[in-house]
């Protein structure tokens, strides 16, 4: 019961295969094979999600009719607070609008929410779909006791986290981020996390997967500089995950599980007599043990899809609109990055001011630096914009949607200040290294 479904997990979001000369995980090609199945018709699946999603908060928040109400699991869906419903709302009018091509270009448009619904949305409901169908098979049968108790010495003095959330780490890098999301929310909404070792998983350790880095790498004509790259990404994200977690706001947060308790470290010390194999084993086989049915892991897998596509895809329609538009429509972030010229010119990079553009930009989606930076002549400029793009992580079109939508505890000003926190400490290290390799 222990071993066989836990190497299924590990196998399915954990293992690298070799698919048309790139690395890629299982759980990634039966996304990309739904994905094509679905083909034309991805945009009116989505919009029919989103659509459903906000007629059912609706009629679960002004009615409360009893079938909700008496389910957990329908009014953990539908059941929201009035700013959730405003959101949820606005994702639905927004994805209307861009499947109708209805409105104004700033909404419709291929950079907005033409490209959150055609593009976006359609990946990410694939990805949740059999990631939230075989989650189960990573957080159920032991998998999270076994690595943890071996990771523990590892995660806990760095990070100051479990190490069981090194499993987060491993599947995120090598298939996609929003897997480590949604492991880490359902990981708080078992007691597995506390609430501040669920904001610091979720918002270090979802990281940019490697194939997607590729892709924002080539966009600025640096393909032959991948591995340099990746390696400095790789740094620069390992000293942001020590340094961001212990400034504010990760530091204030509470170290209570969801249902308010405290949480001790008792259960980390290795007991008396016991190797950590002996200890990791007995662990994953007692968390084993407790499975009743495999229908019931099934019924729990099919329960996490649908929560995550009700309740993430309409706050990225939403969030990931709007901060497209402000994006492309405003100069709110060329105006905001004119503070990092100084510090740009301190650090010696060339072309400052047209990099100053890019500093911030990155919040509302993480490939429009890239874009912006493609511009730039300087290569050592344009490495610096594509590696810090990637490490920034909290990117509002995808990343801080999915956590805002998720259950880990944080707000919008939190990640804000994460992300600006992550520019500042990774800029220098990034800089340092390009000196280097330029």
């Amino acid at each position: 019961m222990f071993l066989i479904p836990s190497l299924l997990g590990v196998l399915l979001f954990m293992t690298p295969v070799m698919i048309n000369g790139g690395f890629t995980i299982p759980i990634a090609v039966l996304a990309k094979t739904l994905l094509g199945l679905l083909g034309q018709s991805a945009p009116i699946v989505v919009t029919s999600i989103i659509v459903v999603s906000a007629l059912g908060s609706v009629l679960a928040v002004a009615t409360k009719p009893r079938f909700i109400t008496e389910s957990k699991f329908l009014s953990g869906l539908f059941l929201s607070t009035p700013v959730w419903l405003v959101v949820r709302l606005l994702g639905a009018t927004f994805v209307l609008m861009a499947y109708f091509g209805i409105g104004p270009e700033h909404v419709t448009g291929g950079a907005t929410g033409g490209f959150v619904l055609g593009d976006l949305l359609p990946t990410l409901l694939s990805v949740f779909v059999f990631a939230g169908l075989f989650l189960p098979l990573l957080t159920n049968f032991g998998l999270l006791e076994l690595i943890g108790t071996f990771m523990t010495r590892i995660m806990r003095p760095l990070f100051g986290l479990p190490g069981r959330s090194a499993v987060d780490c491993a599947s995120s890098w090598l298939g996609d981020g929003s897997v480590a999301i949604l492991m880490s929310s359902k990981q708080y909404e078992q007691g597995y996390y506390t609430e501040r070792e669920a904001a610091v998983v979720g918002t270090t350790f979802s990281v940019v997967s490697i194939s997607f880095s590729l892709v924002v790498i080539a966009q600025v004509g640096l393909e032959h500089m991948f591995v340099p790259f990746y390696a400095t990404v790789c740094l620069a994200g390992f000293v942001a995950a020590i340094v961001v977690p212990r400034l504010p706001p990760l530091c204030w947060k509470k170290n209570t599980l969801i249902n308010g308790e405290e949480k001790g470290l008792e259960h980390e010390a290795l007991p008396e007599g016991e190797t950590l194999f002996s200890y990791g084993v007995k662990s994953a086989v007692n968390r084993a043990s407790h499975i009743r049915s495999l229908t019931d892991v099934l019924k729990e897998g099919l329960e996490n899809a649908a929560d995550m596509v009700f309740g993430v895809l309409p706050v990225v329609m939403a969030i990931g609109t709007s901060a497209l538009i402000i994006a492309e429509y405003t100069p709110v972030f060329t105006i905001l990055g004119m503070p990092f010229v100084p510090l740009l010119e301190l650090l010696q990079i060339p072309e400052a001011v047209a990099a100053s553009e890019t500093m911030l930009v990155g919040i509302a989606d993480m490939f429009i630096p890239a874009v912006l930076a493609a511009n730039i002549d300087n290569e050592m400029t344009r490495f610096v914009v594509a590696t810090l793009s990637v490490t920034q992580l909290i990117y509002m079109s995808e990343v801080g949607a999915l956590l805002l939508g998720s259950k880990i505890p944080v707000k919008v000003w939190e990640l804000v200040m994460i992300f600006i926190l992550r520019t500042l400490v990774t800029l220098p290290v990034i800089a340092g290294v390009a000196h280097l390799v330029f």
